[in-house]
């Protein structure tokens, strides 16, 4: 397995406390960045109605923000009806909804003012993913193809939706790793944390899924076969769902503030 390089490897990749894109949270109203951000996770289906939001102390810890900042960002997002708080056991912040009148105009306070920033991100990912599956079916060997069969069977084998966004993160994962290059995974990851808002996951719909479920047979086939044409036309597919989410996101955002300055 490859060591990962945890430190940032790219300046472009490193959180920047000007961007309200990923990273920690500074500057501003930061309970009302956080707000900004998490109802940005859910309209992107990072977090989804009746799901639980991480607790409050892991929260802060990804956020890099103190705990009690996190309680009042999630008070003001339960008193403006987008969470609830449950008490007991299995209690927590869950997910009312996906999306409420108030939702575009923190979506493009969260988004549009760095932009270009994460479409250069997508640009970055579409060079470089590519380039990763064709190096991982080059120099792939046999404990990397029962590593990739073992993530993409575990895909398969999910039964609701956390596990299969976990099972979709180890076959990436397995691939990157299937390069013996621990720059290429290191940044692999970090590129995926950034898409995920710092928030430990990316987007993922069951549209994704169902479409992904093909592509990820597709993509571990050609890995194995060493068909390195193969598996850099498929990756650059693949990791194009993610980006056409956020993508239609955004216009969707855009469009509402055209029509609300029309009225």
């Amino acid at each position: 397995m490859s060591e990962i390089f945890e430190a940032p490897l790219l300046n472009e990749l490193q959180r920047d406390s000007t961007d309200p894109l990923a990273g920690p949270i500074v500057v501003r109203n930061a309970p009302e960045q956080i707000v900004e951000r998490l109802v940005t996770a859910v309209a992107l289906g990072v977090y989804v109605p009746g799901q639980a939001l991480p607790p409050e102390r892991e929260l802060a810890s990804l956020l890099g923000v103190s705990r009690a900042t996190v309680r009042e960002a999630l008070r003001r997002m339960t008193d403006s009806g987008y969470i609830e708080q449950r008490r007991g056991r299995n209690g927590g912040s869950f997910v009312l909804e996906d999306w409420r009148p108030s939702s575009a105009d923190l979506i493009r306070r969260h988004l549009l003012p760095n932009w270009t920033r994460f479409e250069a991100l997508f640009d970055t990912r579409q060079l470089l993913e590519p380039v990763i599956a064709a190096t991982a079916a080059l120099r792939r060997n046999d404990d990397d193809v029962a590593a990739l069969s073992q993530a993409l069977d575990d895909y398969h084998a999910a039964t609701d939706r956390e596990e299969s966004r976990v099972a979709d993160e180890r076959v990436h994962r397995a691939v990157a790793e299937s390069t013996h290059n621990p720059v290429l995974v290191g940044l692999s990851a970090q590129i995926r944390t950034r898409i995920s808002l710092d928030l430990g996951a990316e987007p993922y719909t069951p549209e994704i899924r169902r479409v992904a479920a093909v592509q990820h047979g597709l993509l571990a086939d050609a890995v194995i076969d060493q068909d390195s044409e193969r598996a850099s036309a498929i990756a650059l597919e693949h990791f194009g769902l993610t980006e056409k989410l956020v993508r239609d996101l955004v216009a969707r955002v855009r469009d509402l503030a055209i029509l609300e300055t029309d009225e």
